[in-house]
């Protein structure tokens, strides 16, 4: 979302008006406009775009600032920006308390100027004024930061005033985690997979071996021979007992 800001204490401008400079200023058709807002008290004027390459694309022919000619002749500037940028105190949680600030400030340069960096402290309404494990970043935006984030292999959550809400699991804005497409491929399980050893192929390939023909016998063969071993031990031992007589 873009937002377009005059100097307050410029003169109104008429909703009319507002329309035909974004046409003709920001060169935007009725199929790149979502949404248009209009808050006349601050004069700033917020567009939703279809598309966020189109928001890009604004921002760079612009340079971030235009001007606004008056009925009168006066000339006001008008600031182009992503809404939401400006100085933001950055909230990051459940960062583990050995990663050093550099590497904080060298993943969050991606999304803007890093001012300053320092501890969250347990407010007074704790008995413990230590630090709480949060750290806040102070910085100019240029984009928006993602609600959760990686740093130092960490899963991370990000949270500051004016930030749009966006899905964990894929980050995408304006949507839920439930209608992720993601969601139900990553709640499958992957099969754990384990290394093949020998001891495995051997094992493998006896049992898809065909079985030796010479080497198999029925069960009946094996009872039979079950049998006639007993009936040849029961033999022997009434033999044993006519010596003994």
């Amino acid at each position: 979302m873009l937002v377009c800001s005059v100097d307050p204490k410029s003169p109104r401008i008429t909703a009319y008006h507002i329309h035909e400079w974004i046409h003709d200023n920001l060169r935007l058709d009725e199929d790149d406009v979502r949404m248009m807002q209009i808050d006349g008290h601050r004069r700033r004027v917020y567009i939703k775009f279809r598309s966020e390459d189109r928001i890009q694309e604004v921002l760079k022919f612009t340079g971030g600032q235009l001007e606004y000619r008056h009925e009168n002749g006066e000339l006001s500037q008008v600031f182009i920006d992503l809404a939401g940028m400006g100085i933001k105190k950055i909230r990051i949680a459940c960062l583990p308390p050995e990663v050093k600030d550099n590497t904080i400030k060298e993943c969050m340069t991606n999304y803007g100027d890093v001012k300053s960096m320092r501890d969250e402290l347990w407010t007074s309404a704790y008995r413990y004024k230590v630090y709480n494990g949060v750290r806040i970043v102070e910085m100019k935006l240029r984009q928006h930061i993602p609600s959760h984030m990686s740093i130092a292999g960490n899963d991370t959550i990000i949270t500051y005033n004016g930030q749009p809400t966006t899905c964990f699991r894929c980050n995408e804005t304006g949507r839920q985690p439930i209608d992720c497409p993601r969601r139900n491929r990553l709640a499958q399980p992957a099969k754990e997979r384990r290394p093949v050893s020998w001891a495995d192929v051997v094992a493998n390939t006896s049992r898809s071996a065909k079985p030796d023909i010479s080497t198999c016998r029925s069960n009946e063969e094996v009872g039979n021979e079950s049998e006639s071993s007993s009936t040849h031990i029961v033999k022997i031992s009434e033999m044993d007992r006519d010596k003994e007589s």
